[in-house]
C-alpha cells in the first residue's frame, strides 16, 4: 500500500510541474481591422502559423521552436506588421489604442528590452542610433536581443569591436544562431583596403561547379555583390551590362557574389536582367562567406582589382566605373 500511495503521489507530482511549466501564447487586440482578415507569424520568411481576425481579436496557442524566437506578425500584405521576440510565456498584444506596430507587448522580457531601446533611438540620427545599440550590446551581455543587433551591424561596427562585445556574450548567447553568425565573421573577416592585395575565396557557381577568384589572376576585375531583392544592384545592372559589352573584350571581368537565399529568385534575377558573367553564391544572405571576408554592410558594393591582384577603387558605379576602365585599358 506504501508503495502505492507513493506511485500516485509522485504521479500527481509530475502532473502539476507540467501543467505549471509556462506555454507561449499570444492574447491580442487589434483596432478597425476587418472581420476575416488573417494574421501571420513568421521566422525569417518561414510561416509558423496564421490566425483570422474577428471583432477585432485574436489568439495565438503555437509551439515554439526555441524561446525567445524573433518572429514579424503581419497581415498578408504587410499593411499591419510589427516585429516581435515571442518567449514561452503566455503573451498579450493591445493596439486598440494605437496602431498596429506601436502596440503594447507584454510577457516577454526580451521584447521589452527591444521596445525600451527603440523608444530611445527611433528620433535620433543614424550615427547617434548606432552609438545607442552599441551601449545597449555592451551593457546587456546576456540578452539575446543583444546577439541579434550585434549581428547586423559587425561588418558596420567592425572586426575588433565586435570581437570586443562578442566575448562578453553568455555562452547562451555565443552559441545562439545569431553568436554563431558573429563568430564566422569574426573568423572570416579580412576587411582589405584599397592598395591591398585581394583575399582569394571559392563558391559554387549556378550551376555548382566551384569558382575561384583567383581564376581571372592577370585581368582587370570587378568583384561585385548585389541580390535578386536589393533594387538598386537591380537598377544598376542595365548600366553594368554596357560597361561589360563595352570592356570585356579588352580583358575586363565581374564575378558577382550574390546574397541571396533562394536559389530560384538568383537564377531568374540574372535571366531577367541578362547578367553575362560569372555569378556565384553559397545561398546564405547577409552571412556570404565572400561578404564577410570583404566586411560588405550593405549591397550594391564592390571592388576593382588590377592585373596585378591590388584593389585599386571601391564601390565604382556608372561613369565612374567607365572612366576608370577606360583609364587602364587605354
Amino acid at each position: 500500500m506504501k508503495k502505492l500511495i507513493f506511485g500516485i503521489t509522485t504521479l500527481l507530482v509530475i502532473s502539476c510541474n507540467e501543467k505549471s511549466k509556462e506555454e507561449f501564447s499570444l492574447i491580442g487586440t487589434t483596432n478597425d481591422i476587418e472581420n476575416g482578415t488573417v494574421l501571420y507569424l513568421d521566422n525569417k520568411e518561414v510561416l509558423i502559423d496564421s490566425v483570422v481576425i474577428e471583432n477585432n481579436s485574436f489568439v495565438f496557442n503555437t509551439k515554439l521552436s526555441k524561446s525567445p524566437l524573433q518572429v514579424v506578425l503581419r497581415t498578408k500584405n504587410f499593411s499591419n506588421y510589427r516585429f516581435l521576440w515571442l518567449e514561452n510565456n503566455p503573451m498579450t498584444f493591445n493596439a486598440n489604442q494605437s496602431d498596429f506596430r506601436n502596440a503594447i507587448v507584454t510577457g516577454s522580457k526580451e521584447e521589452n528590452l527591444s521596445q525600451v531601446l527603440s523608444k530611445e533611438t527611433e528620433l535620433l540620427p543614424r550615427d547617434e542610433r548606432l552609438i545607442k545599440d552599441m551601449e545597449f550590446v555592451s551593457k546587456n551581455p546576456n540578452s539575446v536581443h543583444s546577439a541579434y543587433i550585434l549581428s547586423v551591424y559587425s561588418t558596420t561596427w567592425g572586426k575588433e569591436k565586435s570581437k570586443e562585445l562578442f566575448e562578453k556574450f553568455s555562452l547562451k548567447n555565443k552559441n545562439s544562431e545569431y553568436g554563431k553568425s558573429i563568430s564566422k565573421y569574426i573568423q572570416l573577416n579580412k576587411d582589405p583596403k584599397i592598395g591591398e592585395k585581394y583575399v582569394d575565396f571559392e563558391m559554387k557557381n549556378t550551376n555548382g561547379k566551384i569558382e575561384k577568384l583567383s581564376d581571372f589572376n592577370n585581368k582587370i576585375v570587378l568583384l561585385e555583390f548585389w541580390s535578386s531583392n536589393c533594387g538598386p544592384c537591380r537598377k544598376e545592372n542595365p548600366n553594368l551590362v554596357k560597361t561589360f559589352e563595352k570592356y570585356n573584350p579588352n580583358g575586363f571581368e565581374i564575378f558577382a557574389v550574390s546574397q541571396d537565399i533562394k536559389k530560384e529568385s538568383w537564377l531568374k534575377a540574372i535571366e531577367k536582367d541578362k547578367l553575362p558573367w560569372n555569378q556565384v553564391s553559397d545561398l546564405k544572405g547577409h552571412d556570404n562567406s565572400a561578404s564577410l571576408i570583404y566586411g560588405i554592410n550593405g549591397i550594391p558594393d564592390n571592388f576593382l582589382i588590377d592585373e596585378n591582384g591590388i584593389i585599386i577603387a571601391r564601390n565604382l558605379r556608372g561613369e565612374k566605373l567607365n572612366e576608370k576602365l577606360s583609364e587602364l585599358l587605354k
